[in-house]
């Protein structure tokens, strides 16, 4: 993946804003896996996710479709 400006002409920051914490992270332990080299940040250093924005990114998750609710009861069970 090339970062800057990509065809759809967005910068970096502009394309992981969009994605979320959530993506942002996963993306990052599949660069990880394919020995980018990078680490994954500290709990509480100065790049990390705070704990506020795990709450922020929480109230913008997508709900559970009723399906996939009860996929995931059946799993627990």
């Amino acid at each position: 993946m090339e970062w800057g400006t990509g065809q759809s002409g967005k910068s970096k920051v502009e394309m992981l804003m969009k994605n979320g914490l959530y993506a942002n992270i996963h993306r990052k332990q599949e660069r990880i896996a394919h020995g980018s080299g990078e680490k994954m940040n500290k709990v509480g250093s100065k790049n990390a996710p705070t704990a506020k924005d795990f709450k922020e990114s929480a109230k913008t998750a997508k709900p559970q479709s009723r399906k996939d609710m009860i996929r995931q009861k059946m799993k627990d069970m």
